[in-house]
């Protein structure tokens, strides 16, 4: 793993009219780690991945992503860059209209020339990629489990090969045979294919299963950062209560 970072935040402020969600936030994402980010509800862990991906202007800092900053590129270079990542958003964002292959392609339309049989093939193999049925890509999203449509929308972050995928609550609502089927995945996935993850969750076996490092988000910034045992040291209230609580020692099976 390089230590060259991926994403870099700085002094970043967002806010919804007078609510300010962060101030002050600096964090570094490292290429080729999974990083999970945790924090109380209201603290903005989703707030901060629309941030990065340019779906929530800043109000003050910076953020860049594969060193370039969005707000400063033109649309043409802007859309070259954001081929490079690939979001799945924490309800899968699915088009009910759209069947699963169909779904896919989506990002390959709208980014690519690429031809409708090219297309229709590379749309069928990132839904084997996530561990779908090949019959599956025929169907709706109405049509499919709850798990089955977190892997449809994963095939869809994978539609264009990213480098960089941001993953929103992945397990949210999942039971936790499934859950763990798609953490195996995600980790399968991030060393076959070599990407960067960014994890938003709250789910701590998710944490112990495929994070490399996690960031705490609360008060407002980044509170620490580090792996599972470095946390487990950190003097905050919260953080201890998390990775010390019953569902955290649960976790570890202590």
């Amino acid at each position: 793993m390089s230590a060259e970072p991926i994403i870099r935040i700085r002094d970043l402020k967002t806010a919804y009219g007078s609510h300010v969600v962060h101030e002050h936030l600096d964090l570094d994402i490292r290429r080729g780690e999974i990083i999970g980010i945790i924090g109380p509800s209201g603290c903005g862990k989703s707030v901060l991945l629309r941030a990065i991906v340019g779906l929530k202007q800043p109000a003050a800092g910076s953020i860049e992503v594969f060193g370039e900053r969005l707000e400063k590129l033109d649309p043409d270079e802007r859309r070259t860059l954001e081929r490079r990542w690939g979001v799945m958003f924490q309800d899968g964002a699915l088009f009910s209209n759209l069947t699963v292959r169909e779904n896919v392609m989506v990002p390959m339309k709208e980014h690519t020339s690429l031809g409708p049989q090219l297309r229709t093939e590379l749309a069928d193999m990132k839904i084997r990629l996530a561990g779908l049925e090949p019959d599956a890509g025929l169907k709706y999203p109405s049509d499919l489990s709850g798990g089955m449509r977190k892997r449809a929308a994963l095939a869809r972050a994978l539609a264009l090969d990213p480098e960089l995928l941001f993953l929103d609550e992945p397990t949210a609502g999942l039971d936790p045979i499934t859950a763990a089927g798609f953490d195996t995945l995600v980790r399968q996935l991030q060393k076959s294919l070599g990407l960067t993850v960014f994890l938003v969750t709250h789910d701590v076996d998710t944490l112990y299963a495929t994070c490399d490092r996690i960031a705490v988000l609360g008060e407002k910034h980044v509170l620490a950062v580090g792996t599972i045992d470095e946390l487990r040291k950190v003097d905050h209230p919260w953080v201890q209560e998390y990775f010390g609580g019953p569902r955290g020692r649960a976790a570890t099976g202590h």
